[in-house]
């Protein structure tokens, strides 16, 4: 995905403490509804359902008659010389339930069954039908290796005490009575055909599903001016009832050498909870600032104030004209305003809000042939910074310009009050530099990861340390 920038932001701060603390550049927070919703797709995709009507419910009665007991046994394999066929007729899997286990690290994946299947026999005209309920289980686990964590699925096999048998139609009593030790002869073989036949299904089901996770972190790489960003799974984890990508974050130049990783930081991130929403996606504050400053690189601009800016070019003489009253008669049509950030804007989070700080040199000229400006100010100047969102597309605008702190750095024209200067400083920073700002962060960033997830639009709010991207609410 290619976008003038992302809200796949990253940055680093530089290690500089003692010991820095490992912290993820982002993270990916999935609800129990995305994980289920991904994985009952996945067993679609499997043809899970058509793996239920073929089960061999004839031939493992046979080979296993009535789970190993010899007098039974026997029983079974008379009874079977007289059944024509047995088989699955109809078979739904039901709404997966994703549950936190008893420790809370781990998540227990329910399958629930729903089935019918039939049998005959010469003594019988018609096909006698039984309704079978089942449920497969896994648990979702977190494993970690040399290679580092990974999201693993074991222990699958048939919930215990999920088995129920019943007849569809009731017959005479002989039937009925040749229908019950059918079912009871059932009893041990389904457990064994959920872990033998659906059990492979679900696992096989379940990777697909964590390579389309791991698919999301990778679907992030943007284009951030000439360097490029992309996000790398660094661990996954599971908080109650939900899985956490722990993502690092890496910054290549155009011939795809890494300039820099974002893994750690002695930032931390407090992760916000979701709060019914099926995901977010957190990213860090000094990963945000590294995409601004990747984005808005120092610069320096040249206006021909008169010819651009017309009603600021007047009053800027006037401005002048009370500081030194000749100088200000030298300032000719070609007038021309210099302006230079020394250095890329800084993004800072307080409470829900945004606002970037910039440093900025600003040179007058009286016209476009002279070399040595009239004078040259030193500004700290800030904006307030706007995250908001058009459909999939998250947006970063920043508002007017506030010249805070203003300083005189060198005078040709006398020394004097840089503070006399502020309100035009200021209103020529907003008019000649935010709208060459703004217009690389504002023509939006395709957030791929909603679509993908199944929703239209995103919404994204700010903590204190990170900037957070939710589903748009309806």
């Amino acid at each position: 995905m290619a976008g003038p920038w992302t809200f796949a932001l990253c940055g680093l701060l530089a290690a500089t403490l003692v010991r820095a603390t490992l912290s993820p550049a982002a993270v990916l927070s999935l609800s129990p509804e995305v994980i289920e919703g991904k994985l009952t797709q996945k067993l679609k995709d499997h043809d899970a359902v058509d793996i239920l009507w073929r089960l061999p419910l004839l031939s493992t009665m046979r080979e296993k008659p009535a789970g190993g007991n010899p007098i039974l046994g026997s029983l079974v394999t008379f009874l079977m010389k007289y059944i024509i066929w047995l088989k699955v007729t109809s078979a739904n899997i039901l709404q997966l339930q994703i549950q936190p286990s008893a420790d809370g690290q781990e998540l227990v994946v329910k399958v629930p069954l729903d089935m019918a299947a039939g049998f005959n026999m010469p003594l019988v005209k018609s096909i006698v039908e039984m309704h079978m309920e089942t449920e497969a289980q896994a648990i979702i686990r977190v494993e970690t290796s040399e290679r580092g964590g990974t999201l693993v699925l074991r222990n699958c096999s048939n919930s215990p005490g999920s088995l129920r048998l019943s007849l569809l139609r009731r017959f005479s009593f002989l039937v009925n009575s040749l229908a019950d030790k059918v079912m009871s002869f059932l009893l041990p073989t389904l457990p064994t055909l959920v872990k033998s036949q659906l059990c492979p299904v679900i696992e096989a089901a379940f990777e697909d599903m964590r390579e389309d996770l791991l698919h999301l972190v990778r679907a992030v790489p943007v284009s951030l001016s000439s360097d490029h960003l992309q996000f790398d799974l660094l661990s996954p984890a599971i908080k109650h009832d939900v899985i956490q990508l722990h993502l690092q974050a890496k910054l290549s130049d155009s011939q795809g050498k890494v300039t820099k990783w974002f893994n750690e930081s002695a930032v931390s991130l407090t992760m916000p909870t979701l709060e019914g929403e099926p995901f977010s996606l957190t990213i860090r504050q000094d990963v945000v600032n590294a995409a601004v400053a990747a984005l808005v690189p120092p610069e320096e601009l040249m206006v021909l104030l008169d010819y651009v800016l017309p009603e600021l070019a007047l009053r800027l003489k006037s401005s002048i004209k009370v500081i030194n009253e000749k100088a200000a008669d030298q300032l000719g049509p070609t007038q021309i305003v210099k302006i230079v950030t020394q250095e890329t804007p800084e993004l800072l989070l307080d409470q829900g809000r945004a606002k970037v700080a910039q440093l900025i040199v600003l040179e007058v000229f009286a016209t476009s042939e002279v070399r040595r400006p009239f004078f040259t100010l030193g500004i700290e100047a800030s904006s307030e910074a706007q995250f908001y969102t058009k459909g999939d597309q998250l947006v970063l605008n920043l508002n007017e310009i506030s010249a805070n702190r203003i300083h005189l750095m060198n005078s040709g024209i006398g020394l004097f009050d840089p503070e006399l200067l502020k309100d035009i400083t200021a209103e020529m920073l907003t008019s000649a530099l935010l709208p060459n700002e703004n217009g690389k962060l504002s023509s939006g960033i395709p957030v791929s990861m909603v679509k993908a997830l199944g929703f239209e639009a995103a919404s994204c709010s700010l903590t204190n340390d990170a900037l957070v991207v939710t589903p748009a609410s309806s």
